[in-house]
């Protein structure tokens, strides 16, 4: 390899690996993110694991910090549908919401690749009100949780408690609330930060300034977060709501 090769490749001409330096610090970011992720969930499987578990018939289940709770049994309810038992359907409502945004992410990415400053606003619109949409899911399942079940759970040590915390939970044991709280908190911080950066590449691309200054490129590094959100929903629903 001649010497101007080498000065062009390693001395700020062209990228080593043949990526872009966003896209490349991207990587290393979701890399290093999907880690944190693999960890939190791989301790709430081991808590999961030798924690008891219900063991009797499903319409004999109650709530009890005896045992972990059964999913079906917590995230049963549906916003203005009171009483109504509908296991999961609220959960399912808003993983298709955050899976339907990272579909129009891909059309706002390709749109990119066509420099169609008009294709990146609508479809970046798009994935920003799915995102909000599933923040605002989040916020009501979180309020719902809190708030608990109007009849309430006794407690092994005989209070009668309603609703969860990271004091108490009514669904069961202690460790089960402390997870759904930081796993799905740490989860939403991530949507949040991903609508603030769909909405600056929205703004740049109505302003003109995505144009102008030839970012194009902003628009697929915030994609490759956008769906690194989504595939990690997809995991923490797994594990959390279904196992």
């Amino acid at each position: 390899m001649s010497a101007e090769t080498l000065k062009n490749s390693w001395m700020g001409g062209v990228s080593p690996v043949g990526v872009a330096n966003g896209k490349l610090m991207m990587w290393y970011f979701i890399v290093g993110d999907a880690f944190t992720f693999a960890a939190f969930l791989v301790a709430y499987g081991f808590v999961r694991d030798v924690a008891p578990a219900y063991t009797g018939l499903i319409e004999n289940f109650s709530f009890s910090d005896l045992y972990w709770p059964v999913a079906d049994k917590v995230f049963n309810a549906v916003p203005f549908l009171h009483g109504v038992n509908a296991p999961l359907i609220f959960v399912g409502i808003m993983t298709f919401i955050l899976i339907l945004s990272s579909v129009t992410m891909v059309f706002a990415v390709e749109a990119a690749e066509r420099k169609d400053v008009q294709g990146i606003q609508k479809w970046m619109l798009w994935t920003l009100v799915g995102g909000i949409a599933f923040l605002g899911c989040q916020a009501w399942e979180w309020t719902h949780f809190i708030i608990g079940t109007h009849e309430g759970t006794l407690l092994s040590d005989g209070t009668l408690y309603h609703g969860a915390s990271l004091v108490k939970n009514q669904y069961g044991p202690q460790a089960f609330a402390a997870f759904f709280f930081f796993i799905t908190g740490f989860h939403g911080f991530h949507v949040f930060t991903g609508v603030l950066l769909n909405f600056i590449v929205l703004y740049q691309a109505s302003t003109g300034t995505l144009h102008k200054n030839g970012r194009y490129p902003w628009v697929e590094n915030v994609g490759l977060y956008w769906h690194f959100v989504d595939l990690v929903w997809v995991f923490v629903f797994t594990f959390f709501y279904l196992i």
